[in-house]
């Protein structure tokens, strides 16, 4: 894997976990976004759904039978087309709600882990969109961590992440409230990473990567006082592993 492409999803990745921690600090403290006005479409077949332009919402049977063609086809164009008319979808705060019962949250995600990268991007962007609601961030925090823990653990890989432009606030994942699975995952992606990246090498990359990197992030002094507040969490498999990761010792 490389090349800008590749690059450029990764960083997609990372930039929804950071937007979806993002946007539940805003939502939990009241600052809600409000959803656009539903208009519902009469039914139409699901390969009819993917064939044009939505504007408006789908109703749950027309969202169910796009879900159910993700699901059963392998057609990459019309993966995509589905993947767009979910994400377009996505806007309003009711087909939110809707796709998430439905079952639609994984179906999607498993999507960027298609080899197609434009089917990778219509997935990411769809599931930004989802992460608007408060109930989806927690499911789609862990769908896009999954992705980005496979790529951890491949060495070839670890420049392109390390590389990535992110936001602050995906430091967020390593706040001691953050639900234990989301935080284990965050916590063995950092030491994937590290695991990959020798402490000699590190230290002879430093200036490599710019400012706004992951790399600047991982390695600065904000990571490094979350990890050490990590130390004191109440969770034994917490503490555990962050004493796994020594080069922040």
């Amino acid at each position: 894997m490389g090349g800008a492409r590749d690059v450029g999803w990764v960083a997609a990745g990372l930039i929804l976990a950071a937007g979806a921690c993002y946007c539940f600090y805003k939502l939990t403290r009241g600052r809600r976004r409000g959803g656009r006005r539903l208009r519902l479409r009469p039914s139409r077949s699901a390969e009819d759904l993917t064939s044009g332009s939505y504007d408006d919402t789908l109703n749950a049977e027309q969202v169910q039978k796009l879900l159910y063609l993700l699901e059963s086809t392998e057609d990459p164009i019309i993966i995509e087309r589905a993947l767009v008319t979910l994400g377009n979808n996505a806007a309003f705060s009711a087909n939110q709600i809707v796709i998430r019962e439905l079952g639609g949250i994984p179906i999607v995600g498993s999507k960027i882990n298609n080899p197609n990268q434009s089917i990778k991007e219509k997935a990411l962007n769809a599931l930004n969109n989802l992460s608007v609601n408060v109930e989806n961030q927690i499911k789609i925090k862990v769908q896009v961590l999954k992705l980005l823990l496979n790529l951890s653990e491949n060495p070839a890989m670890t420049d392109q992440l390390l590389d990535a432009q992110v936001d602050s606030s995906f430091l967020s994942l390593l706040d001691g409230h953050v639900p234990k699975e989301i935080l284990l995952r965050a916590l063995t992606l950092l030491q994937n990473i590290t695991d990959c990246l020798s402490e000699e090498r590190r230290l002879a990359t430093q200036t490599a990567f710019p400012a706004g990197s992951l790399f600047s992030l991982l390695y600065g002094k904000e990571c490094a006082q979350k990890m050490k507040a990590l130390v004191h969490h109440h969770d034994a498999d917490v503490k555990e592993k962050v004493t796994m990761i020594p080069k922040f010792w």
